[in-house]
């Protein structure tokens, strides 16, 4: 007699379904959602939010559809980094250093930590300037702060610190509210961001590259494969990685573009010209009420709260990385003594240098922003050479595709950058 056996894929009623693949995948996603939303949102600090907020204040809305080309530029550069870190398991200093030698990576190096310690400096001004605006005196924001950020990195796990700086960085959903409150014209402003609008106006230009270079910033590369290497996200899980990346990417960029669609609502309409983001919060009050001003400072100091704790930690992880000292957030200082003490360092001489009276603070911001012009070519060299690199990453190099895309955004990023820097020594949009 035959027996009939049923399908153990067909469920019965009484008994649960099979879980699906795309759950499984949802899952997986979750659990390695991190790096890539962190460094995306870290790349929306103080001098970002500046910009922005100048951008929307000067041109309105007719640079927004630079935004999307910037958008594609920053998840090619990411991937590429992304999958540097999962396949190898090593900080892009590191690989750095075993591919092109100690003298390259000793200058890179040099250049990073002069520039990223001005940018934390630059990140706790926003800070002091965040809490004027609630009325709370430099001298106790920016300590407490400070204080606070060493705690999360210095005595907290990296599961631990990685979810604090996911809550900073939602601190930037605020612009989405403030974006609103200022009651912009959506119609023009969904136009203007799928209608280039390009202009030789020299000041127009020095924005638009401004704008590039404020969106793809060395500290961001190194941070996140530096943190996907300390998470240890395995191979298997590459495409839940980059995931996070892509999301990451597109939502710092949709929170510019909210906040250059409020500050051209507003700003741009009555023609106040603003250069920093304060000075943008407190010019909001009059034209978009009380809580569009609370809005855009509760953004700003959460902004420069993950900045200020992501800009130190990636250049502890580059430097140590590229010296082969340990690192990593859940190292005591015992096993880690170089990159606690330098991530110590660096935040204790970033709030210093704001409480010195009379530091000019936009000629430091200006400067940081020279040396990171210097420096990203450089990098973007190195790592459009990595990601092609058998010994490196065996099959997982660039495929012919990602590779047109790959070199035509580090030719464009350089192109724009030897501009900006031209620029800034003969007077260009002066």
């Amino acid at each position: 007699m035959a027996v009939v056996t049923p399908r153990a894929t067909a469920p019965t009623r009484s008994s649960p379904p099979r879980r699906r693949p795309w759950r499984r995948r949802l899952l997986v996603a979750l659990a390695v959602l991190g790096p890539g939303l962190i460094a995306g949102a870290a790349g929306d600090d103080a001098g970002g939010i500046a910009t922005y907020a100048s951008v929307g204040a000067q041109y309105g809305y007719s640079l927004l559809w630079a935004l999307i080309v910037i958008t594609v530029s920053l998840i090619v550069v990411q991937l590429q980094v992304a999958r540097l870190g999962v396949v190898s398991g090593k900080g892009l200093a590191e690989l750095i250093r075993e591919q092109f030698g100690v003298r390259w990576t000793g200058l890179a190096m040099l250049v990073l930590l002069v520039a990223n310690g001005a940018v934390t400096v630059a990140e706790f001004a926003g800070i002091a300037a965040a809490g004027q605006l609630f009325g709370i005196p430099a001298l106790i924001s920016v300590p407490i702060s400070a204080v606070v950020v060493w705690l999360i990195v210095v005595r907290a796990s990296y599961s631990v610190a990685e979810k604090v700086f996911l809550v900073l960085g939602a601190a930037l959903l605020t612009y989405v509210g403030a974006a609103f409150l200022a009651n912009p014209d959506w119609g023009q402003a969904a136009l203007a961001s799928i209608t280039p609008s390009v202009s030789l106006d020299p000041g127009y230009l020095s924005t638009l590259i401004t704008l590039v270079g404020t969106t793809i910033t060395p500290y961001m590369l190194f941070y996140l494969q530096s943190s996907i290497s300390d998470k240890g996200v395995p191979l298997s899980e590459y495409p839940a990685e980059r995931t996070d990346v892509v999301v990451g990417s597109i939502l710092s960029d949709l929170i510019a573009a909210f906040i250059i669609i409020c500050t051209a609502a507003t700003l741009y309409v009555a023609g106040i010209q603003v250069s920093t983001a304060d000075d943008a919060a407190r010019a909001l009050e009059p034209l978009a009420g009380p809580y569009a001003r609370l809005l855009f400072g509760l953004g700003l100091f959460g902004a420069s709260m993950l900045a200020a704790s992501v800009l130190p930690l990636s250049t502890a992880y580059a430097i140590c990385g590229a010296f082969g000292w340990e690192r990593g957030v859940s190292y005591t200082w015992g096993k880690a003594p170089v990159f606690n003490g330098l991530y110590t360092a660096l935040i204790a001489l970033g709030a210093l240098f704001v409480l010195l009276p009379g530091l000019p603070l936009i000629q430091v911001i200006v400067a940081t922003q020279t040396l990171n012009g210097v420096l990203l070519p450089v990098i973007l060299i190195f790592l459009v050479r990595l990601a092609n690199d058998r010994d490196v990453l065996g099959e997982h190099t660039n495929g012919r595709v990602f590779n047109v895309l790959a070199y035509g955004t580090t030719v464009a990023l350089i192109l724009l950058t030897a501009a900006l820097l031209i620029g800034s020594f003969v007077g260009f949009g002066s």
